[in-house]
């Protein structure tokens, strides 16, 4: 699979402004940022550093693969705030190839449940290459990141329409990408062609009973989603979805669920990078997925979606620059996942005492980490005698989790049973579930 590279410059693209997160409005500043911007130098910097590296090769065991300039290196990042960053050969479109595969995962979880498409694909490192025959004991594709899971979660994909399944998936990518994609006509022609694996692995897979419908129409559906061209700037947009939790930070359109996008990115730091996931959790530790193409997608919750093309292949499939390039990223500006802060940030914006009265003013996201330090400090009330009524002030709370809301409700129960008085400023509504 991953398919042919077709490389060319990309059409023109609207430079929309981007969504503020918390109204779903647009906002008037420009998304994109000029050379002057520190991103962008950091950016250029990286990209520097690892021009010159001259291992790989352009794949090209597809005719359309060999075309492909192995000199092109584009670089583009967007924030979780809609801001892009692009440096390089970052207008040159090429084909999504595997990249395509998490988020056609995410179609179908979104569609029937983790639960329906997981007992049709694994869940598993397979630890093989991405066109491996690779079946778990119950005869599933071992995850939907190689070609035989990719090709099963395809099938899956529902429309309210027969036969129009491809401009579902193409409808949503390009959702995810916030402009409209298109199929590159050579590549998918060349795929079609040469594919023949794929079918077998297709085969196969209805075979084991997990594939539904029919097999050639999965394959060419497959072979459509793959052929669609992008740019690095695409990636970056549509990993930061994923990266803020479904929501595209360009357009501000919720795309998929939070939870829909957890689910993917799990995927992706487990499986995105074929058999070189483990090296890339410990070198990098940001959910990816590379393709055949140079391309490789990453995706850091909660701060960037990150794009990057280059085409010449390590013998796992992955860009090599893009590789050394994702790498310095997260190790210079502490991008890995689990990347610990030196301590806990509070959510306490001010703690008082006034006389019997405490009052304790938080601020920013509350999850059930941060809740568990606001409860802890006002169960210090019920061991005061002097404290007689406590004050929770949420007006500088952007959300609280469900687990928070729920640990905050038991704790204002405990101070209330305490005789303590507690009540809760709440302006914004963000106790309501």
């Amino acid at each position: 699979m991953d398919h042919a590279a077709n490389v060319r410059p990309a059409g023109p693209r609207t430079a929309e402004s981007p969504a503020d997160p918390a109204s779903g409005t647009q906002r008037n500043d420009d998304w994109e940022a000029d050379d002057s911007s520190p991103v962008i130098q950091v950016l250029e910097k990286i990209r520097a550093e690892v021009a010159g590296l001259s291992g790989g090769r352009v794949a090209d065991y597809i005719p359309e693969l060999a075309h492909a300039d192995p000199g092109l290196f584009g670089v583009a990042a967007v924030s979780a705030h809609g801001r892009s960053y692009c440096v390089g050969d970052a207008d040159y479109a090429f084909t999504l190839q595997s990249i395509s595969k998490p988020f056609v995962y995410a179609i179908a979880v979104e569609q029937l449940g983790l639960d329906v498409v997981h007992e049709h694909v694994g869940a598993e490192p397979s630890g093989e290459p991405f066109n491996a025959i690779s079946l778990d004991e119950r005869g599933r594709p071992e995850n939907p990141m190689i070609n035989a899971g990719a090709i099963v979660t395809t099938s899956l994909v529902e429309n309210s329409e027969p036969g129009k399944r491809f401009e579902r998936i193409r409808s949503v990518l390009s959702e995810f990408a916030g402009r409209e994609l298109e199929v590159d006509e050579d590549v998918y022609r060349s795929e079609t062609e040469t594919g023949h694996r794929n079918r077998a692995l297709g085969y196969l897979s209805l075979a084991g009973g997990v594939l539904v419908g029919s097999v050639e129409d999965a394959v060419q559906d497959y072979f459509r989603q793959c052929a669609l061209s992008v740019t690095v700037r695409d990636l970056a947009v549509m990993a930061a979805t994923l990266a803020v939790g479904g929501v595209n930070p360009v357009t501000g359109e919720q795309v998929v669920s939070q939870r829909t996008a957890r689910h993917t990115l799990s995927i992706m730091s487990s499986c995105g990078m074929y058999d070189r996931a483990g090296e890339w959790g410990l070198r990098v530790g940001i959910p990816a997925k590379s393709g055949v193409s140079g391309g490789i997608l990453a995706a850091a919750p909660g701060a960037f979606g990150v794009g990057v093309f280059s085409p010449p292949l390590d013998d796992a499939g992955n860009s090599v620059r893009g590789v050394a390039a994702l790498e310095r990223l997260s190790d210079d500006y502490d991008l890995h996942m689990l990347q610990m802060p030196a301590e806990p940030p509070s959510p306490m914006h001010s703690v008082t005492r006034d006389g019997t009265r405490l009052e304790v003013r938080l601020r920013g996201e509350i999850d059930f980490l941060a809740a568990e330090q606001v409860v802890s400090r006002l169960a210090e009330a019920i061991d005061d005698s002097r404290v007689k009524s406590v004050s929770v002030a949420l007006e500088r709370v952007s959300g609280l989790s469900d687990a928070a809301r729920g640990l905050l409700a038991a704790e204002l129960t405990e101070l209330a049973d305490a005789g303590v008085d507690a009540t809760v400023s709440d302006p914004r509504g963000v106790r309501e579930p």
